[in-house]
């Protein structure tokens, strides 16, 4: 065996220890499909170019560009597009023209983004969104990226409030560090509901809460969060998930 091949071999073997450990069990067709986007595009977990969301394969920018770097790619040119934008209202659209070499015709796409169709988490950052996406969609044309890139995922929910309504729950009862046992239950809930992740939903909230540990946060800065995670579950659970997997997976427990 060739020393490509057993780079393959071992690319593949590891992402699917890295799939199983970080996201669990995983379906026979997504192993398959993950087998084949580490064989044909050397796509790797650990160095962030692919996250899975409801069962379904997403490759990152981060992927996109390791897979034009290692072919070579001759160049990106991005050109924004002014009939179809507007400062005011946040809306930005862009075309971008992937050059595999020096004597390609270029691959073109095209990215929109406005403060309805990206996540409240990058509201303001429109702008640098549809550029992405423009990027994007011009690599996987460019390099026969048949699935979806994650930062191309859209929300159709109403934008989210950066600051949740604390009032949509009752006051809860404190136990000692603020947090209540109701309160508790009800997160643990939503990660049920959802089933999401309860340790990176753990490291989540310490971030979202600006504490260290869970444990120091007050019972409104926790209330925030839980009503703010019932929120976006329900609106976008896909996005959701991305800013989840974006934190390292911890060992110990749920919070």
């Amino acid at each position: 065996m060739t020393t490509g091949a057993n780079r393959k071999k071992a690319l593949t073997l590891t992402n699917l220890r890295l799939a199983k450990s970080k996201w669990g069990k995983v379906k026979r067709s997504g192993l398959d499909q993950l087998k084949k986007l580490s064989n044909e595009l050397q796509l790797s977990i650990a160095s962030g170019d692919l996250v899975i969301l409801d069962e379904h394969w997403y490759v990152t920018h981060v992927g996109l560009i390791g897979i034009a770097t290692r072919r070579r790619c001759s160049g990106i040119h991005v050109d924004p597009i002014p009939e179809f934008s507007d400062a005011l209202n946040r809306r930005y659209a862009f075309k971008a023209t992937v050059y595999k070499s020096q004597k390609s015709q270029g691959f073109v796409g095209y990215g929109d983004a406005d403060p309805s169709n990206v996540s409240f988490l990058v509201h303001g950052a429109e702008m640098r969104v549809a550029e992405t996406r423009a990027v994007n969609r011009a690599l996987r044309k460019a390099y026969g990226i048949g699935i979806c890139s994650v930062e191309e995922i859209g929300s159709a929910a109403e934008p989210l409030q950066s600051v949740p309504d604390s009032k949509k729950f009752p006051p809860q009862p404190a136990n000692g560090n603020g947090t209540g046992r109701t309160l508790r239950d009800r997160l643990h809930q939503i990660v049920r509901q959802h089933q999401l992740d309860p340790n990176l939903v753990k490291s989540y909230a310490t971030d979202f809460c600006g504490v260290k540990a869970l444990r120091d946060a007050t019972r409104e800065q926790v209330e925030n969060f839980v009503t703010h995670l019932a929120d976006w579950a329900e609106k976008d659970r896909n996005a959701l998930l991305c800013q989840l997997n974006s934190y390292p997976s911890q060992k110990e427990g749920a919070a």
